[in-house]
């Protein structure tokens, strides 16, 4: 990436960290400071605080340096990063940098490793700078604006050794394992088709109250504390109004993201990607309908009916929570989102609140000795810092990531274009429609790039 002046003038550079002794906290669980990893973040919003608070208690990592947007929020997390290690060492203290400049982060050669957690136009650039300036990344899904971003991520992650984890947290969790291993030993016979459904933009309760009206289009003044060109940074400009720079508008925003159908997409389709051993590949076909809406700024696919098929021949149905919820109501317990396996002698199910089968006796079953058993990991967080450490994959690579982020976008295009796309998952292009492949990748803005 490159840019031709610093895109928060008056954001103070990243001060040296008053680094924690391994004499205060080298006892106990705790490893001395050389043995830990060194982390730094690229977004304190919400999500990005959702994931400091877990790093913190990875006893292995330390968290130095973060850098947001919002001057108010990188005080504020840095003060609540200082406070965890003042409390656990008994102690003041005072370490975590904070700038609005995420390339000052990146030119530290104190830090391992970056986690990344803006809004989503932004996972595939911050990325990339990040890998080219030697750090192992975590990146928070959805992964890319386009398929081509996503190639040239995963290009550059094993060109340059990166440790890789992607934020699809399911994998390091034993139920979805399970479910996933017993679709892969045969426990349903061969496996035929998956339903896989997640919250659109209106889907129930807290998410449509949130994003009801579409999103206010009224150009009002930026806030004093947000830097809103490197907000915006490689997605087209547009005029800041009170919706766009709040998580709603970083979710639903077409020219920052594309959806829920990705953001949300990614946990279940990962899953169906997982059990159906296809994180090398993805389906070879795409067909059915969505809606777009036509009021307010929020302008990503709210709702969607996608059908598609595997080479291996199976098919699968991704929907949008309100279309899913009378398919999966027909044969189990109805959540927000999910994950179905259907298999010639039964079916196994499960979303975040439980595991369902068409037998009950399949839940309770044990894995024989020479069955497939699955990458085992059981804190998302701490395998990515074993990983780095150990130099090890993770549970969630950038193979598997780019794979399952593809579906997202094929569905997307599918609907946009209102045609059925052909895919090609060896060459991956799209097969006999030009129109179609120009939407395999987006421009930016200048002076950004790839």
């Amino acid at each position: 990436m490159a840019r031709r002046r610093p895109p928060c003038a008056a954001a103070a550079p990243f001060a040296a960290p008053h680094v924690i002794t391994s004499a205060a906290l080298g006892a106990g669980k705790v490893p001395p400071a050389s043995e830990r990893v060194t982390l730094g973040y690229i977004g304190a919003g919400g999500r990005g605080n959702a994931l400091i608070s877990q790093f913190l208690r990875v006893p292995q990592a330390q968290s130095v340096a973060l850098c947001d947007c919002f001057t108010s929020r990188q005080k504020r997390t840095a003060e609540a990063v200082d406070r965890f290690y003042a409390e656990r060492q008994k102690g003041g203290y005072r370490g975590c940098a904070f700038s609005g400049d995420f390339r000052e982060l990146l030119a530290r050669n104190d830090i391992d490793a970056v986690v990344i957690a803006t809004p989503d136009h932004w996972h595939v650039p911050a990325a990339l700078a990040a890998v080219r300036a030697g750090k192992d990344v975590y990146v928070e899904k959805p992964l890319g604006m386009a398929v081509r971003w996503n190639q040239q991520l995963r290009e550059t992650v094993l060109r340059y050794g990166a440790v890789f984890q992607y934020g699809t947290q399911q994998r390091s969790n034993a139920k979805f394992r399970m479910a996933c291993e017993l679709v892969r030993n045969g426990y349903i016979g061969k496996l035929e088709r998956i339903e896989a459904w997640c919250p659109g933009m209106t889907a129930p309760e807290w998410y449509e109250k949130t994003s009801k009206g579409g999103g206010s289009t009224e150009a009002i003044p930026v806030p004093e504390d947000l830097d809103y060109d490197t907000w915006i940074g490689p997605a087209p400009m547009s005029p800041y109004t009170k919706d766009r720079c709040t998580e709603w508008g970083a979710y639903h925003v077409y020219d920052n993201a594309l959806g829920f159908i990705a953001g949300w997409g990614a946990h279940t389709l990962d899953i169906a990607q997982w059990g159906n051993d296809t994180d090398h590949t993805g389906p070879v076909e795409y067909e059915g309908t969505g809606r777009i809406p036509t009021v307010g700024i929020f302008d990503t696919i709210s709702e969607w009916d996608i059908h598609c098929r595997y080479a291996n021949g199976v098919k699968m149905r991704f929907m949008n929570a309100k279309t899913a919820n009378p398919v999966v109501s027909a044969y189990r317990k109805f959540h927000d989102h999910g994950t179905t396996f259907f298999g010639t002698e039964g079916w196994v199910s499960l979303d975040r609140g439980g595991l369902f089968a068409s037998d009950e006796k399949l839940l309770k079953l044990e894995l024989e000795p020479g069955d497939v058993r699955l990458y085992e990991s059981h804190n998302h967080y701490a395998n990515f810092v074993d990983c780095v450490k150990t130099r090890a994959p993770t549970v969630s690579p950038v193979k598997a990531a780019v794979q399952s982020d593809i579906i997202s976008h094929l569905s997307d295009i599918c609907i946009r274009s209102r045609r059925k796309i052909a895919w090609d998952p060896e060459k991956e292009i799209v097969i006999g429609d030009e129109d179609a492949s120009r939407m395999l990748n987006r421009s930016l803005r200048s002076p950004w790039r790839l």
